[in-house]
């Protein structure tokens, strides 16, 4: 197990941090104790929210104590270990029409790459949901192939994104579920809807997925947009899998 600190997040929240970098291992030790202490359902404990190497564990003061959840927390990780978990692997259509995909040929450009051979390292990728974060229904997914993690955000933000614009950024790729102010570097957009309100609200993606983009043409894209709109775009894992977390 890698080395734990819990500490204080206010008055009403705890924070299990696990380690100080990204890494999928760490997350799914992140993603196990969430497991976990939701399956005891600990009196006191409103919600925990996984994020890229630590847990936010938000509780009601009335109710318990911050020492006695952090009691109850090393006593839950006692025993913590690798066991199989099922993940559901999503893939999802991208379009990397240079239209709608502003910063693709300058990424590709100090990549050192064709813009063609950027798209089929992004879309070979098996990403992996760390968190979401930011937005509702936003997915922070890891991990870009390193010739593609050495992008920081830009110097100054676009004032204006388009919900579905697909962005990296150091190691990481986002899809913005909502119309926002952003400074990724966009190379795509998704018709997807990642956050919907009605009948009810609901986020597509969960940290733990998986997924995998596939390319679609403008012409495709804007076919799907359209079902999204009439909310006919029927979306599913393409399986389910079972690998091993912490």
């Amino acid at each position: 197990m890698p080395e734990v600190r819990v500490l204080p997040a206010g008055d009403t929240a705890l924070v299990v941090e696990f380690g100080d970098h990204i890494d999928r291992r760490l997350s799914t030790w992140v993603l196990a104790l969430a497991r976990r202490l939701d399956e005891a359902r600990v009196n006191g404990v409103v919600e925990t929210v996984p994020t890229l190497r630590s847990l936010l564990v938000h509780y009601d003061p009335l109710a318990l104590s911050a020492d006695s959840l952090k009691e109850r927390i090393v006593e839950l990780m006692r025993g913590l270990q690798g066991r199989a978990q099922t993940t559901r692997h999503w893939d999802l259509p991208v379009c990397y029409d240079r239209e709608i995909a502003p910063d693709l040929d300058s990424i590709a450009e100090r990549a050192g790459l064709t813009p063609a051979q950027l798209v089929e390292l992004h879309v070979a990728t098996n990403f992996h949901v760390y968190m979401l974060g930011f937005l509702p229904g936003m997915a922070y997914l890891g991990d870009l192939p390193p010739v593609l993690a050495k992008f920081p955000r830009m110097a100054t933000p676009r004032l204006k994104v388009p919900a579905g614009s697909l962005g990296i950024a150091n190691t990481l790729t986002c899809i913005y579920p909502v119309d926002t102010p952003a400074g990724w570097h966009l190379i795509g957009r998704s018709p997807v809807p990642f956050f919907t309100r009605r009948p009810e609200v609901t986020t597509l993606l969960q940290p733990g997925d998986k997924v995998t983009f596939s390319p679609v043409s403008l012409r495709e894209y804007e076919s799907l947009m359209a079902e999204a709109a009439a909310g006919t775009l029927a979306l599913q894992p393409i399986e389910e899998r079972v690998g091993v977390a912490a």
